[in-house]
């Protein structure tokens, strides 16, 4: 498999000035996503199921509390990117913060699925609030120099696709493995002659955020380490020169203000919003909805990890045959559209009744191959960005990978946060009612959770992909900046 994501034979860059990674390298910059992925996971998935229908708190202040969590902790993302764009050490401008953030993220993350016992809902929220506020924080400092790394290991259009497709391919299956972990061990193992289900026993989250702190320790670690070699050919930070603030948020401004990128920030606005309502909802339709066992909740999520195959494969391939911005417009809308067309389909009365075996296998099938279509869009999406360093270097003169990787973070923690908003809302709309087993919900409960759900989700993801028409970088542009670059360097040494 040539220049795909696991190509071990990518000696040479014809196209670009940045000598290519080795394949322990990628592996090990791809691994260290596994940690934003088991984040992402727990927050995305558990954190709301486990704090309302566990504990029995209410929703929308779990949602209430994730949301300003967000908003906090996104504040953080353009100083972090700026300062390690800035930064300067013997380990370079990345690796410092990298290796600093282990501890405090894998901490905090074990405290969240440990709460005191016997507090009040609302000594909860703030329980909730203050422990994510720190997570995100901690996870900053690890998460947005590490993605910033991506240009700097490589300046080829297609390998750049190929290297995020690895780091994508990890986060997906990292978090995705503790899904598993939860749905074929843990739950199960959590069974008692009171909790028959072992998904509303809250000592399986407490064993869970075990586990997964741990993992994400050991991936920052990996990455960190297995990416120290490549600091000597990583990109100098500028001259020592005299900063204030007015200079710093200038320079940010200046090189965000690009057209290009501003279609990709004002895009993932909304896909964020359509990803956190997405994730929040995700267990309530297998477990309420579609009424599967925690078993096959558990097989659901195995065939993720196929789906992460399937994106992280097709990334590349879609990159060198018609580019990534037509590629993710064309896989992006048959993703989008065809993500909730089971839920359409069981309010049209075509779908088998639950409990019926073909309905598992249906379902199944349909969100492996959807799931795969949507990961190989975020790549897409990630790989555009990253060639905006280049275009924005001819403008300013900088190197500001940091901050435009940042700036996708603070949108994802800034907005992602109304996803999980919107989802306490579509469940209010839906008279939901909170803390009550699967069978216990009515009918029309559920029917009016796929009436509410299915065009907020579809105006948000079609929303996000008219705006990402906009963005206009192709291939050829980006050919001709490294032309631009390589010829400026070049005048400067003689």
């Amino acid at each position: 498999m040539t220049d795909g994501i696991f190509s071990p034979s990518d000696t040479t860059n014809t196209k670009g000035s940045v000598p290519p990674p080795s394949l322990a390298t990628k592996i090990s910059y791809g691994f260290g996503a596994i940690a934003y992925g088991v984040k992402d996971n727990g927050f995305g998935f558990f954190l709301l199921i486990f704090y309302s229908q566990v504990l029995g708190v209410d929703a929308r202040l779990i949602g209430l509390a994730m949301t300003i969590a967000l908003f906090l902790d996104a504040l953080s993302d353009p100083v972090v990117g700026y300062w390690s764009d800035n930064f300067r050490s013997r380990w370079g401008r990345r690796h410092p913060f990298m290796y600093a953030s282990a501890l405090p993220v894998a901490a905090s993350f074990f405290l969240l699925w440990n709460p005191p016992e016997g507090w009040s809902d609302m000594a909860l929220f703030w329980y909730v609030l203050v422990i994510s506020v720190l997570i995100r924080t901690c996870i900053t400092f690890y998460e947005t120099p590490s993605s910033a790394l991506a240009p700097e290991l490589s300046d080829n259009y297609d390998q750049r696709s190929g290297l995020l497709s690895l780091r994508f391919f990890f986060g997906w299956t990292g978090g995705n493995l503790m899904a598993v972990i939860m749905f074929v061990v843990l739950f199960p193992a959590f069974v008692t002659p009171t909790i028959p289900n072992g998904q509303f026993n809250k000592d399986a989250y407490s064993t869970y955020g075990l586990i997964a702190s741990g993992l994400i320790f050991v991936a920052i670690m990996v990455s960190a380490l297995g990416t120290h070699r490549r600091i000597a050919h990583l990109k100098a930070p500028p001259p020592k020169r005299s900063l204030s603030i007015g200079l710093v948020f200038k320079e940010i401004f200046e090189t965000l203000a690009n057209r290009s990128f501003i279609a990709l920030f004002l895009a993932a606005i909304f896909g964020s919003i359509a990803s956190g309502l997405s994730a929040s909802m995700t267990f309530y339709f297998t477990s309420f909805f579609w009424g599967f066992t925690p078993q096959q909740t558990g097989l659901l999520t195995i065939s993720v990890f196929v789906s992460a195959i399937l994106g992280a494969v097709m990334a590349p391939i879609v990159t060198k045959s018609i580019g990534k911005k037509q590629g993710a417009m064309i896989i992006g809308l048959v993703a989008f559209l065809g993500a909730p067309l089971p839920i359409v389909l069981r309010l049209l009365g075509v779908m088998p009744e639950n409990g019926d075996p073909s309905l598992f296998w249906i379902v199944m099938l349909a969100n492996m191959v959807d799931t795969g279509l949507i990961i190989c869009f975020q790549i897409l999406s990630a790989s555009m960005l990253a060639d905006l360093v280049e275009d924005a270097e001819i403008k300013t003169g900088r190197r500001s990978e940091g901050i435009f990787f940042a700036a996708s973070t603070f949108i994802r923690k800034s907005v992602q946060g109304l996803g999980v908003i919107t989802a306490g809302f579509v469940l209010a709309a839906a008279q939901f009612p909170a803390g009550v087993k699967p069978d216990q919900i009515p009918e029309e409960a559920l029917t009016r959770l796929g009436l509410y759900y299915v065009p907020t989700i579809l105006f948000l993801w079609l929303t996000m992909l008219a705006i990402m028409s906009t963005y206009r970088l192709k291939r050829e542009d980006h050919e001709n900046n490294l032309r631009e670059l390589a010829s400026r360097q070049s005048q400067a040494v003689d």
